[in-house]
């Protein structure tokens, strides 16, 4: 069964603001062990900034992949294989 675009929409961005949480987080927590010293507002705002990049290398890890998928699928049916699931 396949999952819905709504349940896929509310999946991408609870993994966006649970993303966004441990990259907060994180930066908090890790950053005073290497002598960075940054506001809780500079956490934000960096967290910001890892979560877009986060989100675009995600896109484009999902658009090469599919771009294989659908390349593999066309090869086979040439061949007059089954697609692989």
């Amino acid at each position: 069964m396949m999952q819905s675009r709504v349940m896929s929409f509310v999946e991408a961005i609870a993994n966006v603001v649970v993303g966004y949480g441990v990259a907060v987080t994180t930066q908090v927590v890790v950053f005073p062990w290497f002598g960075l010293h940054a506001s809780l507002g500079d956490a934000f705002i960096l967290g910001l900034i890892f979560t877009a990049i986060s989100i675009a290398r995600s896109y484009c890890l999902r658009r090469l992949f599919e771009r294989i998928r659908v390349r593999r699928t066309t090869q086979q049916r040439r061949r007059g294989g089954a697609p692989a699931a």
